[in-house]
């Protein structure tokens, strides 16, 4: 079997939890936490548009 690659700081028992957290919200619990998240004013987010995004099969 592979093993898993994770960036510094992640390891198969936090990527679990991050699926759980993210797999568990409701709709109006994720666009609450993504509104939540423009509002932080020492972080940046990027646009992308739509045509150059990568599209799941």
């Amino acid at each position: 079997m592979k093993q898993n690659k994770f960036p510094p700081g992640w390891n198969d028992k936090r990527v679990k939890q991050t699926l759980i957290h993210y797999e568990s919200q409701t709709e109006d619990e994720a666009i609450a936490e993504d509104e939540a998240a423009l509002k932080v004013a020492d972080q940046a987010t990027v646009e992308i548009p739509p045509e150059t995004a990568i599209k799941s099969p």
